[in-house]
């Protein structure tokens, strides 16, 4: 099931999501209706808060940013990258900081550049309740920081310079009041 994104102002967006607890809610199900939703609205990643639900849950897909590259250009970090994480734990960001361009589907329309660590390790739990921890590098990572970011109550415009902040403004109310172009559902604040 497609469901509406969260737009920007809302409250949900801003909270420290909570732990899932097992068993509490079908979380194979919550995360087909994400990954439905992320690719309805061409994203590679969701978080649950961004479908209103503040619990630390959020879906990736980066195999799509391959799919038109030639085979000596694909990223290596992005090959089979679709994957549910449960109760996700950064536990170390390592290398050099490197920017790129984000984007964010509670925030249509606005894009700009975040320097992030080029490598996370993050403990999670996948939707059978297996535990993993693993080492991801690349746009692999900055997805999962991205993502992360969502659990945390962050969003990739708070790492923006002031000045770009301040040139954005208006467009963030804009997007609060529900003027904005998305090609997908959203729900606005109240």
């Amino acid at each position: 099931m497609v469901l509406p994104i969260i737009a920007y102002g809302d409250p949900v967006l801003r909270k420290r999501a909570k732990d899932i607890e097992p068993g509490s809610l079908d979380v194979k199900k919550l995360s087909e209706d994400m990954f439905e939703t992320m690719y309805q609205a061409s994203g590679v990643g969701l978080a649950a808060p961004q479908i209103g639900q503040s619990i630390r849950m959020f879906v990736v897909d980066g195999t799509v940013l391959n799919e038109d590259e030639p085979e000596d250009e694909k990223d290596p970090s992005l090959v089979g990258f679709k994957k549910v994480f449960i109760n996700p734990e950064i536990i170390e960001e390592a290398g050099d900081d490197w920017g790129f361009e984000e984007g964010c589907l509670s925030i249509p329309g606005i894009r700009g550049e975040v320097f992030r660590p080029e490598i996370v390790v993050i403990h999670y739990f996948d939707t059978d309740w297996n535990e993993h921890e693993e080492e991801y590098d690349g746009m692999a990572a900055r997805i999962i920081q991205h993502e992360y970011d969502h659990l945390e109550g962050k969003l990739f415009t708070d790492y923006l310079p002031s000045l770009k902040r301040q040139l954005i403004k208006k467009k963030l109310s804009d997007i609060t009041k529900g003027k904005t172009d998305a090609e997908y559902r959203m729900k606005f604040p109240k």
